[in-house]
């Protein structure tokens, strides 16, 4: 009885749900020779990178590792790395990747968690542990694993936060959270798309990106540590398309002397996530580079998206735009009660991409979601926000970086958008610590621009310019601002550094 052919990635594409590995599978049969991706001078086709991850899944299926087992990953960016996430994948396995970047205390915490019977790592990361080298280690040439059945509500990967506030949880992602993120992009152009990935493969932010890439069927270009020069020189090389960046390396990269000089007149869309992007530079961005240029406000737990398409809105540039069609995004008090529509409150969402839980932390996973009268589940974002009138979502905070000082709430973002306005100010941001007369008080910190004023000349043109329970009590510059891997400043190292400094109980 002759065998029904196999459905094509067009079709599996524009159907209710299909799974990454599968289309990947049906790119290597209808474009063996495309290109899925490119680091330095290495490349992989996608026949090559459908092969090996049947090498992958078949090895782990021999060596017993079940279905819906974790695999740890910890290491930089490379093709291995992919094949390692994808691979899993195959095997209907949970691929966790860990930042390197964490201390190995952190990592071992992180592997236990997600309780993975295997961990792929770096040799780099990894020098005082026997490795088995991943070349060898595979199935031979032409294994192909047994078929698995993935379902929509399975899990697709384990994402750890960021721990900018503390121990970091694991976000179980379900392969219909996946396709959401998958299916959405549809008229973004990804099938002929060169995609330059320029943050790191354990970070959500790229993700977003990277998967949908090669879902439609493109190319990407994986970077190495970011550097702005380099990233314009591999997009003008490569003739990229699209690109993933976080606030900090737009502005880097606009910062770069000749940036004008450089090709980008292929780029159809540049996007943004994961902090703050200020109107000032999203204009710049818009007038300078060519291509749109969209901001997504979200978050890796799921909830609600919104998109700000920057070049169709330039007197929106102060929001991060409204929520997508299928998201619903809402504002609550303190008490859990929807807020007056113009006034401010914490920002929860709803929609296809929502996390199944935090991993083993049911606690946390109730305390991060919000239901409401008719019982739908909503994600907390942890924001302040604010709806104009015309239905943009304005941010006026992180929820836990709002200061109460003698009972008035303070919003940070408020002062920093003054502290940052000074031309002494090349960086700078605001925290909250204790305060015995206040119970908390606004400090400042500030990444010095060349022969700027000192410390106590900016703080004064700060405080003249604010409210007056807005006013510094310190302001300190440093070398450099403490950020994680995407660009998000680490407000609570600042803190703890300021306190243990001060010598004031935390």
């Amino acid at each position: 009885m002759p065998t029904a052919p196999l459905p094509t990635a067009d079709a599996m594409l524009h159907s209710d749900f299909a799974t990454l590995p599968d289309l990947i599978a049906a790119h290597a049969r209808e474009r063996r020779d495309k290109t899925a991706l490119i680091h330095g001078d290495d490349t992989l086709d996608y026949a090559t990178l459908d092969a090996r991850m049947d090498r992958f899944a078949a090895r782990l299926q021999a060596d017993g590792v079940a279905q819906g087992a974790a695999i740890a990953i910890v290491g930089p960016v490379s093709i291995a790395y992919a094949v390692v996430f994808l691979g899993a994948l195959r095997a209907a396995c949970v691929p966790t990747p860990i930042a390197p970047s964490s201390t190995p205390e952190q990592i071992a915490a992180m592997i236990a968690d997600c309780g993975a019977p295997v961990v792929f790592a770096d040799a780099g990361i990894a020098d005082a542990v026997p490795l088995a080298d991943l070349a060898a280690w595979l199935a031979p040439e032409g294994a192909c694993p047994a078929p698995v059945t993935i379902a929509p509500g399975d899990p697709f990967n384990i994402i750890y936060s960021s721990g900018t506030t503390g121990t970091p949880k694991g976000i179980v992602q379900s392969h219909a959270m996946r396709w959401a993120h998958i299916a959405r992009n549809e008229t973004a152009g990804f099938d002929t798309a060169v995609t330059m990935i320029s943050t790191p493969l354990y970070s959500n932010t790229t993700l977003v990106s990277f998967l949908p890439t090669l879902a439609w069927g493109g190319t990407v270009v994986l970077l190495g540590k970011f550097d702005a020069r380099a990233f314009l020189e591999a997009a003008a090389a490569h003739h990229a398309t699209h690109a993933m960046l976080v606030p900090v390396q737009y502005a880097r990269i606009m910062a770069v002397p000749d940036f004008d000089m450089f090709d980008l007149s292929a780029f159809r869309l540049k996007t943004c996530t994961s902090a703050p992007f200020s109107a000032a530079l999203k204009a710049e961005v818009v007038a300078r580079w060519p291509g749109l240029l969209v901001e997504y406000y979200g978050m890796t737990e799921g909830g609600g998206t919104c998109l700000l398409i920057a070049n169709a809105f330039p007197d929106k540039l102060h929001t991060v735009g409204r929520p997508i069609d299928g998201h619903d995004i809402r504002l609550i008090d303190d008490d859990g009660h929807e807020v007056a529509p113009g006034e401010m409150g914490e920002v929860v969402g709803r929609s296809p991409a929502m996390m199944t839980g935090y991993h083993g932390r049911s606690d946390a996973t109730s305390a991060a979601e919000w239901f409401d009268a008719e019982g739908n589940r909503y994600i907390r974002h942890g924001d302040v926000g604010r709806f104009d009138a015309d239905g943009f979502l304005q941010l006026l905070d992180r929820k836990k970086d709002v200061i109460i000082s003698g009972g008035f709430n303070i919003y940070p973002t408020d002062i920093e958008g003054v502290l940052n306005a000074h031309p002494s100010v090349a960086d700078g941001t605001v925290v909250g610590v204790p305060s015995a007369a206040w119970g908390e008080t606004p400090v400042g910190f500030y990444v010095p621009a060349p022969g700027g004023e000192d410390a106590e000349a900016i703080r004064a043109y700060v405080n003249a310019r604010v409210g007056k329970n807005q006013r510094l009590s310190a302001l300190e510059a440093v070398d450099e601002m403490p950020r994680n891997a995407i660009g998000k400043v680490l407000k609570r190292e600042l803190r703890d550094r300021w306190v243990a400094a001060q010598g004031v109980a935390a």
